[in-house]
């Protein structure tokens, strides 16, 4: 049975996680993707760095997900009982949301290249799918069906991407990253 010392310290790192995760959601504007693109470059150019900003944001995503999400899956954490476990699911809430904020910046990002566009677009529905799953995540809710939806969603990415000649590899971001979006 836990402490009330630990029961309240769970209590205090839930408050805190949430509390980072609706500011990492509300500062991870798109803004700043187009605000970094190059002002007066070619059309050949723009789409090379849209390729570019693509490939990083869907790794930054990728990387989330398997370290924070699949991986504790995998080692059994989110199981009721499982050590750890409530500090698992609330990374992975925190992994889930930093992945849709960077998935839904990639496929702006996709939008420069008329390619990656085309390879891209049947994906946004499923992403968009992704929204609420973060706080199910956090809760512990169906976990086997939330994880394997991140998975999907971050390998069709991927697929999008090899396709379009715009290959993704998984880049686990800094839990910095992570709580600024």
């Amino acid at each position: 049975m836990p402490t009330p010392v630990s029961v309240r310290r769970a209590g205090v790192s839930l408050t805190l996680c949430c509390t980072l995760l609706v500011g990492a959601t509300a500062c991870g504007s798109d803004d700043k993707d187009t605000a970094a693109a190059p002002s007066g470059t070619s059309t050949a150019e723009k789409q090379k760095f849209a390729k570019t900003r693509f490939v990083a944001n869907a790794g930054l995503a990728a990387g989330a997900t398997y370290q924070w999400i699949v991986k504790p899956y995998r080692a059994g954490k989110f199981k009721k009982g499982a050590n750890g476990r409530t500090t698992a699911l609330v990374k992975a809430g925190l992994a889930g949301a930093f992945t849709y904020n960077r998935l839904k910046a990639a496929t702006k990002n996709a939008q420069g290249d008329p390619t990656l566009s085309k390879a891209v677009a049947p994906l946004t529905a499923g992403i968009d799918a992704l929204k609420d799953l973060p706080g199910k995540l956090r809760k512990g809710e169906s976990t086997d069906s939330i994880v394997n939806s991140f998975d999907g969603a971050i390998n069709s990415v991927k697929e999008a991407g090899k396709s379009a000649g715009a290959e993704v590899k998984d880049k686990v971001p800094s839990t910095g990253q992570l709580r600024n979006g």
